[in-house]
């Protein structure tokens, strides 16, 4: 979901940035309203969007599971010489972060909602104080004592002080928001101010596009006027106005320089809707990095999971008797095996672990096939081995290491005590070398500590899938158990 958010803000920045640079000082106004309507749209289309022509053709990522590295602990032997094969543990941490971000989201969206609602009422509540009329076909309420002007929906608001001279050019202006509906376009973008209350940039296009609004309307009311009689009637007198969004106000002083800048530009070329055609590589470009991104492949079991479920639990209840235990039974190993294996079409479906125990009792060497990835990346003392072999070598062998490496004291260094689980992402590159390399612990020190010693991997023979070299993404727990 993060990632999503993520793509969604870069691809309404790019947009935003097209605008800005070579769209928002061109006359094509109706455009450039399908433009500000249309893009924040596609922002959150896009990135769900996957053409697997594009998948096919891009080098892919894979991800292997490894096995839970123990670290100070009495059943580290067992441990790391892959006993626990494929189980992560899920630190606390994670899910109550993401408990709390949702939280702050709802009560973000539940405040806005509240705020849209008391807007509305400022509206009708003026609806009630004033006296409703019709003029030039308009519906028209007259306010007291205020020389406010704006437009919601069919009916102008006009306050009784503003002069005669001045209501003309007004009525004409609104006029065209009405006829044009500009109502809708700021209250779409109201909704999504409250859904998305934390994305500065929907502030922004609604800004565009009230700007926008304003150059429409004062085009096509000074289409048969005469424009320096309009530019009198902006300049003749201070105006109130009321700080509602998705109103359409007359008088808004931060606009009207730019409002009179704009009249008195000259129509734009139509050479120039050209600029336009600037999306087409910006869209094919977000197409590509959308079909290529998180297409991670993952072999066995997923990384470890962010959401706080029952499964979750229950996975790090067997873990923590696992590793209390130490050894297990073969049986037992073949239980693991088969519930953390990925099916693959065509497989027999069993409806229990026993029934595949009872199916399998009497047959030596049955192993559930690793397709995904063809070869997995091989540590350089692993080499000649099959493949299964030598993922089994690769993970020893890592184990090995980060138990040998790993700087022990530093639990006595920060006072911890009990057991801290870190999880390791990492990936071994098409060159073999070791990248990308994050970590997740209580502690950042732990993480610092975990991200150094892997790092200090030596240098791999990298995995191919279908002939070709790819890149191959890992997952590593580790406990670190402090005495």
């Amino acid at each position: 979901m993060i990632h999503y958010i993520l793509q969604t803000l870069v691809f309404q920045l790019l947009f935003l940035v097209i605008y800005d640079l070579f769209l928002k000082k061109e006359t094509f106004f109706n455009l450039n309203r399908l433009y500000l309507l249309v893009t924040p749209v596609l922002s959150f289309i896009l990135p769900l969007i996957k053409i697997e022509a594009i998948q096919q053709n891009i080098p892919q990522q894979y991800m292997l599971q490894l096995p839970t590295v123990l670290i100070g602990g009495t059943s580290e032997k067992n441990i790391s010489s892959g006993t626990l094969d494929q189980i992560s543990i899920q630190t606390g941490n994670l899910i109550s972060v993401e408990s709390i971000l949702q939280s702050i989201w709802i009560i973000g969206m539940l405040l806005s909602l509240l705020y849209f609602c008391f807007k509305l009422y400022k509206i009708f509540k003026l609806e009630r104080t004033g006296n409703r009329t019709k003029a030039s076909g308009l519906s028209l309420i007259l306010l007291p004592k205020t020389d406010t002007a704006f437009s919601f929906f069919n009916v102008v608001f006009l306050g009784e002080e503003i002069s005669e001279e001045n209501r003309r050019s007004i009525l004409a202006h609104e006029e065209v928001h009405i006829y044009q509906k500009h109502s809708l376009d700021l209250l779409f973008f109201e909704f999504l101010r409250i859904v998305f209350w934390f994305n500065p940039l929907v502030y922004i296009f609604q800004n565009r596009i009230t700007t926008l609004q304003e150059y429409i309307a004062d085009a096509r009311s000074t289409f048969k006027d005469d424009k320096k009689q309009y530019y009198q009637h902006l300049l003749s007198q201070v105006f109130q106005t009321d700080k509602i969004s998705f109103i359409n106000t007359f008088f808004n002083h931060s606009l009207i320089k730019k409002r009179i800048v704009m009249l008195q530009k000259s129509k734009s070329k139509k050479i120039f809707q050209l600029k336009y055609l600037l999306l087409l590589p910006v869209i094919c470009g977000m197409l590509i990095y959308t079909s290529c991104s998180e297409e991670t492949k993952t072999e066995e079991v997923s990384a470890v999971s962010e959401s706080d479920s029952e499964v979750m639990t229950k996975i790090n209840e067997l873990a923590e008797a696992i590793m209390k235990k130490g050894n297990m039974t073969a049986e037992e190993e073949k239980a693991l095996k088969f519930l953390t294996t990925e099916a693959e079409p065509g497989d027999k479906v069993y409806n229990s672990v026993q029934e595949y125990l009872d199916d399998t009792e009497n047959q030596e060497g049955n192993a559930f096939p690793f397709s995904v990835i063809e070869k997995a990346p091989t540590y350089p003392d692993c080499q000649g081995l099959s493949n299964e072999e030598a993922k089994k070598c690769v993970s020893q062998k890592i184990s090995t290491l980060i138990v040998s490496d790993f700087n022990t004291k530093i639990g006595d260094t920060l006072g911890l005590t009990g057991k801290q689980r870190i999880n390791i992402m990492f990936k071994i590159n098409t060159a073999g070398n070791i990248v990308d390399v994050k970590a997740r612990a209580a502690h950042p020190e732990l993480e610092e500590e975990a991200i150094r010693v892997v790092s200090n991997l030596p240098k791999m023979i990298p995995g191919e899938n279908k002939g070709k070299k790819v890149n191959v993404l890992y997952s590593l727990p580790i406990l670190f158990e402090i005495k």
